[in-house]
């Protein structure tokens, strides 16, 4: 039987290489061509795999970070490989750069159809009380008041042209609070409450909006969770596969979710763990 089985892959394998290999660029659909995205902290990790999954499908991108010398290395990046894309400088913490982020997006692209909100940040580890009440402002003013607000901002524009996307950026973390992780984890958990509350409200302006939580995904953010060969050890042995996840495999989640494909989702998150129990 096993014998029979193996060889009913192998031939299916055969007959359709592509089940075998992730996606060639000429094999990806144009199914955002004339979709103008932005994607927050995008020049590198998650955010730049998002936006390189939304360019390559035919989305005039729209990156940015802080640094402006990151934000020109992404943009050359993302230009070599044939994607439209513009870029600059942008703390999500700041209103006035929010508010540049969006008005550069409108006055260079003509409007937006995709936000993806995924910057995050985490100053903190140890002991959940031992945290201050400028940690907890600084963690959940990034990672949740700005996604809000730059919800606010994109929403109009996107009325504009019928409808659009808005995709949040939360982590496995939202439902297992991590150790020494606690108010980055209760930020991403909020993170969830805020996707499930607009989703009513946004879908009156045909504007679908959804959530996903990523797993170990090997980033520099998370550096020090798989660079530390005991954590990783332990993180493995509660995925169904056994490898650290990729950008790449976040990245074509969110094109998905932005996507005609995905029409009838909102107010949902995806877990992108490896199979990791990982639900409220």
């Amino acid at each position: 039987l096993q014998r029979a089985m193996l060889k009913i892959i192998t031939r299916s394998l055969w007959s359709n290489p592509v089940a075998g290999r992730r996606m060639m660029s000429h094999d990806i659909p144009q199914n955002l061509s004339g979709k103008v995205a932005i994607v927050t902290a995008s020049t590198d990790g998650i955010g730049l795999a998002a936006a390189e999954a939304l360019g390559q499908r035919g989305a005039h991108v729209v990156v940015s970070s802080r640094r402006q010398a990151n934000v020109d290395k992404a943009v050359s990046l993302l230009r070599s490989k044939d994607i439209k894309v513009i870029g600059t400088t942008c703390n999500v913490g700041k209103a006035e750069d929010r508010d540049k982020l969006i008005n550069m997006t409108i006055e260079q692209c003509g409007g937006v159809d995709i936000l993806v909100s995924n910057a995050a940040v985490n100053p903190f580890f140890g002991n959940i009380l031992e945290s201050t009440e400028e940690v907890w402002n600084k963690i959940l003013g990034v990672n949740v008041t700005a996604s809000f607000l730059l919800t606010k901002l994109a929403v109009p524009h996107m009325e504009k042209r019928g409808g659009g996307s808005v995709v949040i950026v939360s982590s496995v973390a939202g439902y297992q609070p991590m150790q020494g992780l606690g108010p980055y984890s209760v930020s991403k958990t909020a993170l969830l409450g805020l996707t499930r509350a607009l989703a009513p409200d946004l879908a009156h302006s045909n504007i679908r909006i959804n959530c996903v939580a990523p797993g170990i995904i090997k980033t520099r953010f998370s550096a020090a969770l798989w660079e530390n060969e005991g954590v990783l050890e332990e993180f493995l042995k509660q995925t169904s596969i056994k490898r650290l996840g990729q950008p790449e495999d976040i990245g074509g989640v969110i094109a998905f979710l932005c996507s005609d494909e995905a029409l009838y989702i909102t107010g949902e998150t995806i877990t992108v763990t490896g199979g990791m129990n990982c639900r409220l």
